[in-house]
């Protein structure tokens, strides 16, 4: 859908939000490194992984082997959810769901290799979470309606 970004898009199709309250309030997006263009110092998956934050991959399918082992060694753990959002809001949109430790044989198998979207955290599974107070009765007068 053009004018609506590819991480926004991602969400809507896997109906989930990407900060849930006590789980993870920051979403980092990012891409990995190419031949032609490196990551800048300090942005290695591994390093962005150290919050265990939300993250977003774009323009990564291709690498998602190299992608896990990275994102383990900062410190995601093996059972952490993963979605991929393949063609986000394109008419042959696809999603597909796992962990860390199978999504890639699922890519594989899938053969989603590229123009996806890669969302790692546990917010992709959070459930029984409180609101936002953004969104709470008591700010109910404090916006309009």
């Amino acid at each position: 859908m053009p004018g609506v970004p590819a991480f926004a898009a991602a969400a809507a199709a896997l109906k989930r939000e990407l900060t849930v309250p006590g789980v993870a309030q920051t979403v980092t997006l990012t891409r990995v490194a190419t031949l032609s263009t490196p990551m800048p110092p300090g942005e290695d998956l591994a390093a962005l992984a150290r919050s265990r934050a939300t993250l977003v991959l774009h323009l990564a399918a291709a690498q998602i082997d190299a992608i896990v082992p990275r994102l383990l060694d900062g410190g995601y753990r093996p059972e952490t959810p993963v979605a991929v959002v393949a063609f986000a809001s394109w008419p042959q949109q696809r999603t597909l769901r796992g962990t860390l430790a199978d999504i890639a044989a699922r890519m594989h198998d899938a053969k989603i290799t590229r123009t996806a979207v890669i969302v790692v955290g546990d917010v992709l599974t959070a459930e029984g979470f409180t609101d936002s107070y953004l969104y709470s009765v008591a700010r109910h007068g404090r916006y309009a309606q």
